[in-house]
């Protein structure tokens, strides 16, 4: 017999730890809240594109003490049954976040693995930092990353500090499902602090990544970690490198309730506001922010007279040409993205003489990319979404090497038209290359629905025109395959089976289309590409922008 969303809650009541989540769920019940209880408890939350993600509150389908405990235990049962022996656990500043870690540890610690805790908040690349580090053979960091105040989530990392992909995400699911809701889930005391050299140690190896390391004047940084909790280690390694840095006091300490941002994200219309107002006050020339559990870097550049925010097409297309043209040369490189960012870098890379992967979508195949190519120098990778990992220190974006690379790189054309100047020598070379994203969001069971209604649409009747001209192929990563439409031959994919659909427009031009795997929306990625003839990049980048706003307006039409 199916049970209903309404046993489920009631019994899920029954075993509830957190006194608030426990009233709340019985005062829905008492009131008959049939929406609020199908949201929370009809189905679970599930390993996305970077771990679990959801609104706090009760419910398997939400992040609370009890969802935490129990996908900890299905997580220490495929440990051992590894043969693993310990863990590390990390935690950003969000709602809920230091308690959620203190049970994870301690389910952990129950489940007889050694476990390392972080003694106050950290940013997720330190906990992957510290992953290999402390030879553990799992990690888990509590956070959001950049979702609404009201979320939080779990990531988890395997031995390799790489996050986990399939089979690893299935067989802790699985010990998931299994676990019966009432089922003992043992927990004790006995996990020790992270030692502080481990900080110590990544700081070292972070300056170690920089390929200018003396330059002639270092530009002024206005700088923000959004609340979150990148603030102090960036201030650090930026002042270890000679940076003079201004943070927003405002948004210096960490604070889940994000109070001067909508939407705690560097990506967001206004989220630089407070930042751009301090650049402007102390007269500096680059802005750099993360977001809070600073894995992502945004940055900002004056030009022509006003604060020009970089995309983050152009922040990593910029970084990977640097390392490439000036870091060491020996050996084989390797340079990675996500089949939704810029096509640019496999331009790059082919001028360079290095290796180039395109994976899914998400810093656990980039991370994948370069795990599974030991005999090439990991170089850079990135993600069009402000997601940039710099060589090997960290098998995750890194949003505090990200800014030092990225400070090193201003220093250096500082006086040689700055990082727009640089941009203009790349599509000089390679072709103005533009990008978008439009997205739709679709909370809730509802908006789920119309997300899976709306791909289906798209697999049943492809468009053959895009921006007025021809779809010359189209590819479905669900099923592996590429077809070819002006020959009918169809290719097999080299990626995992995943929710993303490709539309090839004549000229290069693209579109794609994928649910996110972190937040209720409908993605679309588009990208155009513009020769530049007989030098003349205003015009090539006067078409492309033209072409761009074409298929934007047209994803637009198609999809509201």
């Amino acid at each position: 017999m199916t049970t209903t969303a309404e046993e489920t809650a009631r019994a899920w009541c029954a075993v509830d730890p957190d006194p608030t989540t426990r009233a709340e769920t019985e005062r829905r019940l008492a009131a008959s809240d049939e929406a609020w209880i199908r949201e929370g408890f009809s189905g679970r939350l599930s390993f996305g594109t970077a771990g679990m993600r959801g609104p706090i509150g009760p419910g398997p389908n939400r992040m609370n003490r009890l969802t935490v405990r129990r996908v900890t235990r299905a997580l220490a049962l495929h440990v051992l049954e590894q043969g693993g022996t310990s863990a590390v656990v990390g935690y950003d500043g969000r709602h809920g976040s230091r308690v959620f870690a203190a049970d994870a540890a301690a389910v952990l610690v129950g489940a007889g693995l050694r476990v390392h805790l972080f003694r106050e908040v950290c940013p997720t690349p330190v906990l992957a930092y510290a992953v290999r580090s402390l030879g553990a053979s799992a990690g888990v960091m509590v956070t959001a990353s950049h979702n609404p105040p009201q979320d939080n989530g779990y990531k988890v990392y395997g031995p390799d500090g790489a996050q986990i992909v399939s089979p690893t995400d299935t067989s802790v699911s699985a010990h998931l499902d299994a676990l019966a809701l009432d089922a003992e889930l043992p927990m004790a005391a006995g996990a020790v602090p992270v030692p502080d050299a481990l900080v110590d140690d990544y700081v070292r190896d972070v300056l170690a990544l920089r390929v200018h390391p003396n330059p002639v004047r270092r530009p002024i940084i206005a700088y923000t970690p959004m609340h979150g909790v990148g603030g102090a280690l960036v201030q650090r390694v930026l002042g270890a490198a000679g940076y003079e840095v201004h943070t927003v006091p405002e948004q210096a300490e960490p604070d889940g309730d994000f109070p001067t941002v909508k939407f705690p994200n560097p990506e967001e219309k206004g989220a630089l506001d407070l930042v751009l107002a301090l650049a402007r006050r102390v007269g500096a020339e680059l802005v750099l922010a993360n977001d809070p559990d600073a894995d992502r870097i945004a940055v900002a550049v004056p030009d022509g007279g006003r604060w020009r925010p970089l995309t983050g097409n152009e922040v990593g297309t910029l970084l990977a040409e640097d390392l490439l043209a000036h870091g060491a040369t020996a050996g084989p490189r390797l340079v990675a993205t996500s089949l939704v960012s810029s096509s640019l870098l496999a331009k790059i890379a082919a001028a360079h003489g290095a290796a180039y992967a395109e994976t899914l979508t998400g810093f656990k195949w980039i991370a994948r990319a370069a795990i599974t190519r030991p005999d090439a120098r990991f170089v850079l990778g990135f993600e069009e979404a402000l997601g940039v990992c710099v060589g090997e220190v960290v098998r995750d974006k890194d949003g505090v090497s990200a800014a030092l690379i990225a400070a090193d790189l201003a220093a250096d054309r500082i006086d040689r038209g700055g990082l727009p100047g640089a941009i203009d020598e790349l599509h000089r070379t390679h072709g103005v290359h533009l990008a978008t994203q439009v997205s739709w969001t679709l909370p809730g069971s509802e908006g789920r629905a119309k997300i899976t209604g709306a791909m289906r649409r798209f697999r049943e009747e492809p468009p053959t025109t895009l921006g007025g001209l021809p779809v010359v192929a189209s590819a479905d990563t669900s099923v592996g395959t590429r077809r070819d439409l002006r020959t009918g031959e169809v290719s097999r994919l080299d990626l995992p089976a995943s929710d993303v659909l490709v539309f090839e427009i004549e000229g290069g031009d693209r579109v794609l289309l994928r649910p996110s795997g972190t937040e209720p929306k409908l993605k679309a990625y588009v990208e155009v590409v513009e020769p530049v003839v007989g030098g003349d990049l205003a015009s090539a980048r006067t078409a492309a922008a033209d072409r761009l706003e074409r298929l934007r307006a047209e994803l637009s039409s198609a999809l509201d």
